[in-house]
């Protein structure tokens, strides 16, 4: 048990600053998702915070346009994010291509410990902010799962919290978390920043208030 999450509420909402610029690439695809996120309708709140290395917790999760939203405003932000998906995709004829966009692959068919699989990955990787749904599905539940949390606390990296509300159509930089170890309190510190937010489909985001 920790002494409570350390929680860096200092990003400034007012304005959207990307990362620092790192060549010609990045430089077209912020272009790219800039263009996409205004025809959308997209807000952006919060600068990204100048972190090598973080969870990034990404909900609501209701539909498969929140994974095109979420790397429309990774690549805005300058931001280059990985995410977990299932081994097969990276191994078929596109398996490049899926490895490319960011995915981390994982062999969900044998009885693989994911935090330990993931908290050597951080090791490795000399940046890496690796993008979590916690709700762990696209259906309605209450209950997320822990392993966004656990990784995080394995890897020694703090939380982003990112809140894609689509009842407001912001995607807002909330907060920067470091968890203390205590899930249960840590949780309601989390989950209060999501509190408001609507979901692409809005009966099928629902957190314990």
């Amino acid at each position: 048990m920790g002494d409570g999450a350390r929680i860096d509420t200092s990003i400034d909402q007012t304005s959207a600053r990307p990362a620092p610029a790192d060549g010609p690439g990045p430089e077209i695809v912020r272009f790219i998702c800039g263009i996409y996120l205004a025809l959308a309708g997209w807000k952006l709140r919060g600068d990204f915070p100048a972190l090598d290395k973080a969870v990034l917790v990404a909900a609501p999760h209701t539909s498969n346009w929140d994974g095109l939203n979420m790397l429309a405003t990774a690549g805005y932000y300058r931001v280059k994010l990985r995410w977990m998906g299932k081994k097969s995709l990276t191994t078929g004829p596109f398996g490049g291509v899926i490895k490319w966009l960011g995915c981390v692959p994982i062999d969900r068919s044998a009885a693989n410990d994911v935090v330990r699989v993931m908290t050597d990955a951080f090791a490795a990787a000399p940046k890496m902010i690796l993008a979590i749904p916690p709700e762990g599905t696209r259906s309605a539940t209450r209950e997320w799962k822990t392993g966004f949390y656990h990784i995080a606390r394995a890897a020694n990296v703090p939380l982003i919290l990112s809140v894609l509300d689509y009842g407001a159509k912001t995607v807002s930089l909330a907060a920067v978390i470091s968890p203390s170890g205590d899930y249960d309190a840590d949780l309601r510190v989390i989950q209060s920043y999501y509190a408001t937010a609507t979901g692409k489909h809005a009966d099928k985001f629902k957190i314990r208030r």
